[in-house]
């Protein structure tokens, strides 16, 4: 009886329809994995932002990228670039520089010691996805796949 009393007493909340469940689920989710990644980029000093900045730059190779052409590829958007960037550049993992033709655009490229560390980490990421991810096995996470880019194709 008391129970039941309890239970009554808590405040109700709105009920949620399935859209706003399925959005906190993928924030959830989204969480939980890049706590993961956190985890395993601390000892390394990087944050996964700029671990993300590193591989769109090692990707882009030996040419670089525009500084908006950096913000504009990265997987979580981040409004201070520049001082992402700062950071990267004063631990020497990349270099910035003017470009030539029109001094009004700066390029990024990737240093050496920078892509020493991405390739120090690419096994252990790996490692940490499979292991995040291989519970659901390997038709699940394709119908995932499917299912995650019809919802970011929504504009919204």
């Amino acid at each position: 009886m008391a129970r039941r009393h309890q239970e009554e007493s808590k405040p109700k909340t709105p009920s949620r329809n399935v859209e706003q469940e399925a959005f906190l689920g993928l924030l959830r989710a989204g969480d939980a994995l890049l706590r993961g990644v956190d985890e395993l980029l601390r000892p390394a000093g990087l944050s996964h932002t700029q671990y993300n900045v590193l591989r769109i730059l090692r990707g882009a190779g030996p040419p670089g990228l525009a500084c908006r052409q950096v913000a504009e590829r990265m997987l979580t958007r981040d409004p201070d670039v520049t001082r992402l960037l700062d950071r990267l550049e004063k631990r020497g993992l990349v270099r910035r520089a003017r470009e030539r033709r029109d001094r009004r655009v700066v390029s990024v490229r990737i240093t050496a010691e920078g892509l020493r560390i991405l390739k120090e980490l690419d096994a252990p990421v790996a490692a940490l996805h499979r292991a995040q991810l291989k519970h659901m096995g390997k038709r699940n996470l394709r119908s995932l796949l499917a299912l995650l880019g019809r919802a970011s194709a929504v504009k919204g």
